[in-house]
């Protein structure tokens, strides 16, 4: 591919004109061959930084799922049924990604740390004092406010690693952060299931992430790294309007797609984590012979879903890393094999639940694994192919489109299909649904999201028509930017450029 001849990544980033390409190109040779490509270049303070978001995280996503592990008790006590009960992720996560632009437009002006201790404080608040309310419309709305908090933390914390390194220490570190959220979704089903049976009332679940958010609170303050943006790419670039922003977001057809694409993960990731464990426990209860609880189906979910994070976002970064080298187009490549490798499985998982014992979970598993290979990919790419002052934006962006159109209404969608089927499936309408006929409708309901992973791995195979060439646009416009600001008799560039279109 031609180098000189790709432009930037957005207009308004064209930094050099064409007569400067050389000592841009010249400059990115250079600054590619002193990045640091191992681990052993990492600093005490950089392994704390990584270490501290990734401990955040892990509890930021205990905190979202400890109320997936006692579902059932919260459907008894408020007396609602499979809508409602969808209805209290869906808040959580609508307040999530309406306020998810309003933090990525502070994360890319403002102080990182001072953001995120503000959101990690906030939504440790909430969740305690939501789970004192015995009102159903002032425990969801508790929910949102809990999104908010989670909002801010979720939309600035990848920014600050992608600041921090380069390269394939980048991908292994983010490999670190997003390992926590499989494992971290998982302890919320531990611990909410655990702890609300072992004190009697599933309440209690809600009331252990409160108290580790506290010490993460004081970690972000006074034991994390607030790099400089751009930092570890030697970036001269300024923070552009947010206008410019969302322009050039929606114009880069890699973000954009793999947006799309993660929008599906979302969509599954959203109504599996939700239903799963209610969907398996109404399975094994049709098979004869078979005692168990709710609780233990949460805790044997919770603990599957542990280890397909332990194992499928380290494998995933691993072959990124490995076959990238190869091919420039392997992360997408990747993540849509993920996906579509997982469908089947999940969908299989599904087909056996009320006939067999150990294979739902065992496919279940598999469908996870896969699923998990694309997390810390996906992160990557919609990383390098934005520039650095505008990668919170860029966060956020896509946090508010996959949650919108992804896990905001996923588990709700579920919920109401599963009602409607119950009522068309039940002999006389007005009767209760039988255990069968809440299984059947479930499980129903739980196919649509097969058919979106298939749609979300076809995303992730288009992304890979552009991958490589919107990587190369970014390379070269952090490159130039460098440029521009090493040569002052090239201070006039930009208004040249913007003059000409």
């Amino acid at each position: 591919m031609d180098q000189s001849g790709i432009t930037p990544n957005t207009s308004n980033q064209q930094l050099v004109i064409n007569g400067d390409n050389e000592s841009a190109t010249a400059l990115l040779h250079e600054k590619q061959t002193r990045r640091r490509d191992n681990l052993r270049d990492v600093t005490f303070i950089e392994y704390m930084t990584v270490g501290v978001l990734c401990f955040v995280n892990l509890i930021n996503y205990m905190d979202r799922f400890t109320l997936a592990g006692v579902l059932g008790d919260v459907k008894k006590e408020f007396d609602i049924g499979d809508d409602k009960a969808g209805l209290l992720q869906t808040v959580f996560v609508i307040a999530y990604m309406i306020f998810a632009p309003i933090f990525g437009y502070l994360g890319d002006r403002y102080s990182r740390r001072s953001i995120m201790a503000f959101g990690v404080a906030l939504w440790c608040i909430t969740t305690f004092v939501g789970s004192f309310i015995t009102n159903f419309s002032m425990f969801a709305f508790f929910r949102g406010l809990v999104g908010i908090g989670e909002a801010s933390y979720s939309t600035i914390a990848p920014t600050i690693i992608s600041d921090l390194f380069v390269g394939n220490v980048r991908s292994k570190m983010l490999a670190f952060f997003y390992f926590a959220i499989p494992v971290g979704s998982g302890f919320g089903y531990i611990v909410g299931s655990v702890a609300g049976a072992a004190a009697g009332n599933w309440r209690w679940g809600l009331r252990v992430t409160p108290f580790l958010g506290v010490v993460a609170v004081a970690l972000i303050l006074w034991a994390m790294e607030n790099p400089e943006r751009g930092q570890a790419e030697e970036s001269r670039m300024k923070p552009t309007s947010y206008t410019d922003d969302l322009k050039s977001l929606v114009k880069n057809p890699s973000f954009m797609l793999s947006t799309l694409a993660f929008t599906c993960v979302a969509f599954v990731t959203g109504a599996l984590a939700w239903w799963g464990p209610q969907f398996i426990y109404l399975g094994l209860t049709l098979q004869p012979g078979v005692d168990i609880t709710i609780e233990r189906v949460s805790l044997v979910f919770g603990a599957l879903t542990m280890a397909s994070g332990l194992v499928g976002v380290p494998l995933g970064a691993w072959l990124g890393a490995a076959l990238v080298r190869r091919c420039g187009r392997a992360h997408a490549l990747l993540c849509g094999a993920g996906l579509l490798l997982s469908a089947p499985a999940m969908a299989a998982a599904m087909l056996l639940a009320d006939h067999c014992f150990y294979a739902p979970f065992a496919l279940m598993f598999v469908g996870e694994l896969a699923l998990n290979l694309n997390w810390a990919i996906v992160a990557d790419m919609s990383l390098y192919v934005v520039i650095p002052p505008r990668r919170s934006t860029a966060e956020a962006f896509q946090i508010l489109i996959s949650h919108m159109f992804g896990d905001a209404g996923s588990p709700y969608l579920v919920g109401v299909i599963s009602e409607n089927l119950k009522r068309s499936l039940s002999p006389l309408p007005s009767e209760v649904p039988t255990k069968y006929v809440q299984f059947k409708a479930l499980q129903y309901a739980l196919f649509v999201t097969c058919f979106v992973e298939v749609i979300g791995g076809i995303f992730f195979l288009v992304t890979a028509i552009y991958i490589v060439r919107d990587k190369q646009k970014v390379d070269n416009a952090i490159a130039a930017a460098e440029a521009q600001s090493a040569e002052p008799s090239h201070s006039n560039a930009q208004e040249e450029v913007n003059e000409d279109e």
